[in-house]
């Protein structure tokens, strides 16, 4: 199959990579959020794609005594991004693409709340009060307001069942770097086999908050970062203040997506074969008043080894929209459409595109 990016997924990609249930309806189609980009501990976060060109720490040099686990390594960071208040600019780089937004971030450790503006592309705010989240397009005066589950990649994911990372990665401090003006440990988290990536992390060496990621293919090279250009610890972010902004919706047609928690197997819906390593971590459906059975509720089935995720989206098969089974890569994000019966599968994750076959061939519908 051809790997050239198509419009619808495009738009799935961009659903997948907040890390939530954020299926949007347009008349006749699942149109998903495509504004930001979550990828990594302490909520690392940005807007689309962009291009690499960043040293990977050449200079670095060992890190005495280092023994912590991979999951240390991951519990420390995320306990930073929960207790950080800091100001900075993001940008995200993948390809021949660039992105930056700026981020305003406080928490008290129970409550969070987080601002992002768009610098580069089309002018979007968005604002979350811990599941709660808001997103402003000042230019067509549109809100769209949802819930999402998932607060990033490795905070939320280290919340499996099962904590199976260390069955499937390993990790190696391998020195010291300065980003954004701070001194951060760089550790490199590597998978044991090949269905999933590897990443090379900078960790603030006081508060171990991620400045800086990297995602990794099997040769070591970089396929995506992400990573704070300019970053304020302990700043001065006021939580009432982002409160009322995300309550300023006068002037804006406001949209609030119907989801509806469910389960794979309540839609009719298994894998014959589980994909090792990888868990069932959500399923929703995006409720559709004209719809006259289960099966016309497009469906996001999402699974993680704890830290790859992958997104199963199926919808009802249109002869009219579903024209081709296509394939697609952007940075580490692969994805992968194909036709399953009289429904319309996209597949797509921060894994190869060997992982994403494995999904598709899997799964089946029951009834």
């Amino acid at each position: 199959m051809t790997r050239q990016p198509a419009e619808p997924v495009m738009s799935a990609i961009c659903s997948h990579q907040v890390r939530g249930p954020v299926l949007r309806s347009t008349p006749g189609r699942t149109q998903p959020y495509c504004w930001i980009k979550r990828v990594g501990v302490g909520c690392l976060v940005a807007l689309g794609l962009s291009a690499a060109g960043w040293s990977s720490a050449q200079s670095a040099t060992p890190i005495a005594g280092s023994e912590r686990s991979v999951t240390e390594w991951l519990t420390r960071m995320h306990d930073a991004s929960r207790r950080r208040a800091y100001i900075g600019t993001l940008v995200v780089s993948a390809g021949s693409s660039m992105s930056a937004s700026r981020v305003w971030h406080v928490c008290d450790g129970e409550q969070q709340m987080e601002r992002v503006d768009t610098l580069t592309g089309a002018p979007r705010t968005t604002i979350r009060h811990n599941n709660d989240v808001i997103t402003f397009a000042p230019e067509s005066k549109t809100a769209w307001v949802e819930k999402r589950e998932s607060l990033g990649l490795f905070p939320d994911l280290l919340r499996t069942p099962d904590n199976v990372i260390p069955d499937h990665y390993t990790v190696q401090a391998t020195g010291h770097d300065r980003v954004a003006g701070h001194k951060a440990d760089v550790l490199e988290i590597r998978p044991r086999d090949t269905l999933r990536f590897g990443y090379r992390i900078w960790s603030e060496k006081d508060s171990g908050l991620v400045v800086k990621l990297q995602t990794l293919d099997g040769q070591g090279q970089v396929l995506e970062q992400v990573a704070f250009t300019e970053l304020q610890l302990n700043a001065p972010v006021s939580m009432d203040k982002l409160s009322k902004l995300m309550k300023g919706t006068r002037g804006y047609e406001v949209h609030r997506p119907v989801l509806r928690k469910t389960t794979a197997a309540a839609e009719g819906w298994r894998l014959k074969e589980v994909v090792p390593g990888f868990q069932s971590m959500s399923c929703h459906t995006r409720e559709n008043a004209s719809a006259s059975g289960a099966t016309s509720h497009p469906m996001q089935w999402v699974f993680s080894d704890g830290l790859a995720s992958v997104s199963l989206f199926v919808e009802p098969y249109d002869e009219q929209q579903h024209l081709e089974e296509k394939a697609a890569v952007i940075g580490a994000t692969h994805s992968l459409t194909r036709r399953l019966g009289q429904h319309w599968l996209t597949a797509l994750g921060e894994v190869p595109h060997a992982t994403l076959l494995l999904f598709a061939k899997s799964l089946e519908y029951t009834r």
